[in-house]
């Protein structure tokens, strides 16, 4: 169904448009900073936790007093700079968009960061049953955070909002749990709920090297007092980060050549390969029950670290709390891109209308008003989710909608075809090479970028060591929604490898050329990545406990890519690619059965690969397909 036009205007349907990289979102407008200087008032407080520590908070009150506000609180451990109450924030809230609709907006250093007194902990676990004082967690910080702010800020109304993006959004999905009377309604955007399933440095037991390097080289070092400075972290000194981490070799030379032992997390993930009790102590997911707070989830179907996480609380709240209020946004962002920038475009894929500022102006505020302010009831539908391939915003019932499930399988001459093989043999192979790893980029960077996750993949369809299938031009639109299934059959020459496996719409090539500029991107042909995902293949079916592969032995594996929405219009063709590295965005496998983190470059070893598609081993993917009229 699609979205009424007074919540939020379809998009007309139409050929996704290609464009030159653009420039990042403007800074925020001059106008927004100085109705801030003539309209708030800061002050900076120490709130004092139950255990004593206190917490530095600072608070920007509208400076007409004739009237009361609800609170509107962001924890952080990024920062509530500017520091000094005669220093202030060029803009305040979620978006400018709420500047002036009448809020006291709170932002909170969290404890052991910045100015906060107290130890920092990552992703600092849940204690279900405290007892005394000394017992606390993200949920009692933000309890007794609010119980303050209710107490001691003059001219509020009683009613708390939380909202917070990536780590943010941990604490917002944090302050669900145990929640504040006070508290009634909470965003978490692009939260983190488990780092090792599925956010930010871990996907399916694989490391996310390039993110978990660059964040913690920074973030992670340690904090001996309370400060108003950032850290920074280590600079490659070069723009080509494949070189660079193919250069630093096996993952323990990064402690050896550049961490020294010093950056407590990052020692964290290589003493931790497994889903031990370690990560589990950090998955948020099983203590969200009873709910009481309105919830609204927001998530970007580009985002390169934390989709898991909207979807996985989403879906856990709706199990677990299913008296709770709560909905879930899905749109065509990069991480955090509906705040940051106009979610019209992302790398060379247009979108067709300027959504973030929409998502902003239609959805988030009103959302807000209607449970801190009592405004009107803004009908948003349980699920709001962007079609890709279409550009169209549809509202569902739930997520994901009711689907069937349609199988594509490998056939000969890199066929994908809705027909299961026949033959009694058949194969293709490839030969995998740490030393010459498949980039995930055709672009030199330095850093991850977020342009890779809907990029042009006609880089890799050229490798020898990546297989491609393809259907032929389908007839009329395929609408995939929900999760995508790869169910691999392979056999190895060694004992372990990596799989990635990645959905891609290829364009006609009979698009025409946009844009007279040379370097632009030529749209005949395009290959679209929609999604892609790995797995460490000895996690394959447990991930607390590894086993090897037989090799020579077909084996199958099986694992779920991220949800998509994401329709192949008629003239596309739908592509499925399987390659065994992905780098530097994920580390190498040595390709022998061992602890990786404990490898030595000589572990390093070439390893043939096969990928099966006969009866009985029908290497296939499967897609959920939305049941609709369209």
């Amino acid at each position: 169904m699609k979205l009424p036009l007074r919540i939020l205007p379809s998009i007309a349907r139409s050929v996704p448009a290609l464009l030159i990289l653009l420039l990042p979102a403007s800074p925020l407008h001059a106008q927004d900073s100085l109705y801030v200087l003539r309209h708030f008032a800061k002050r900076e407080v120490l709130i004092p936790m139950r255990d004593g520590v206190k917490l530095f908070t600072s608070v920007y009150s509208p400076r007409d007093t004739t009237q009361s506000y609800p609170v509107m609180l962001n924890r952080t451990p990024y920062s509530v700079a500017p520091y000094g109450s005669d220093t202030m924030k060029s803009t305040l809230g979620p978006s400018s968009a709420f500047l002036r609709d009448g809020f006291i907006f709170v932002y909170q250093d969290v404890r052991g960061r910045m100015m906060s007194e107290g130890e920092f902990e990552d992703m600092r676990p849940y204690v279900p049953r405290k007892q005394g004082r000394q017992h606390i967690d993200e949920s009692s910080d933000t309890y007794d955070t609010i119980d303050w702010l209710v107490n001691h800020v003059a001219h509020n109304n009683g009613k708390v909002g939380i909202w917070g993006i990536s780590y943010p959004g941990f604490y917002a999905a944090m302050s669900l749990i145990d929640a504040h009377p006070a508290l009634k309604a909470v965003s978490p955007q692009a939260p983190i709920a488990d780092w090792y399933i599925g956010d930010d440095f871990h996907h399916n037991g694989a490391l996310y090297l390039l993110d978990a390097f660059h964040f913690f080289s920074g973030f992670g070092q340690p904090r001996p007092a309370p400060t108003t400075a950032s850290a920074k972290g280590v600079d490659l000194k070069t723009p080509d980060a494949y070189r660079f981490f193919l250069t630093l070799g096996a993952l323990p030379n990064a402690n050896e050549r550049f961490f020294h032992g010093k950056i407590a997390f990052w020692n964290d993930l290589m003493a931790h390969e497994s889903y031990d009790a370690f990560w589990k102590a950090r998955n948020i997911l099983p203590h969200l029950r009873n709910v009481t707070p309105a919830v609204l989830i927001v998530g970007g179907l580009f985002d390169a670290e934390d989709l898991y996480g909207p979807l996985s609380i989403y879906r856990t709240i709706e199990k677990e709390s299913p008296g709770t209020n709560s909905r879930i946004v899905l749109g065509p962002w990069q991480h955090g891109g509906w705040a940051r920038d106009d979610g019209d475009s992302l790398g060379d894929v247009r979108f067709g209308a300027k959504h973030s500022v929409r998502f902003r102006e239609n959805v988030e505020l009103p959302f807000f008003r209607q449970f801190l302010k009592g405004g009107p009831d803004p009908r948003l539908p349980e699920a709001l989710v962007f079609e890709t391939g279409s550009n169209e915003w549809h509202s569902h019932d739930r997520w994901p909608p009711a689907v069937a499930e349609t199988t594509f399988y490998f056939g000969e001459k890199s066929s994908l075809t809705p027909e299961p093989p026949g033959a009694k043999n058949g194969l293709d192979e490839y030969l995998s090479d740490p030393d010459r790893p498949v980039p995930y980029t055709q672009h030199i960077r330095p850093s991850r970028g977020v342009e890779y996750i809907a990029e042009d993949q006609r880089f890799a369809w050229s490798r020898p060591d990546v297989l491609s299938y393809e259907t032929g031009p389908v007839r009329g639109p395929v609408h995939a929604a929900g999760p995508v299934t790869a169910d691999l059959f392979v056999a190895l020459s060694g004992t372990d490898a990596d799989f990635i496996v990645k959905l891609i719409d290829v364009f006609p090539d009979s698009l025409p050329d946009r844009s007279v500029d040379p370097r632009a991107v030529h749209p005949g042909g395009y290959q679209m990545l929609v999604r892609a995902e790995v797995i460490r293949g000895k996690f394959r079916n447990s991930y607390e406990k590894s086993e090897p592969f037989t090799p020579g032995v077909v084996t199958p594996v099986r694992f779920a890519l991220r949800d998509v929405h994401h329709a192949f219009l008629p003239g596309h063709r739908i592509m499925i690619q399987v390659q065994s590295s992905w780098f530097p965005l994920v580390d190498r496998n040595p390709q022998k059965f061992m602890n990786i983190y404990d490898a030595v470059d000589s572990d390093f070893q070439k390893e043939t690969i096969r990928v099966y598609r006969q009866a009985g081993a029908a290497s296939r993917v499967i897609l959920h397909k939305e049941l609709s009229n369209r």
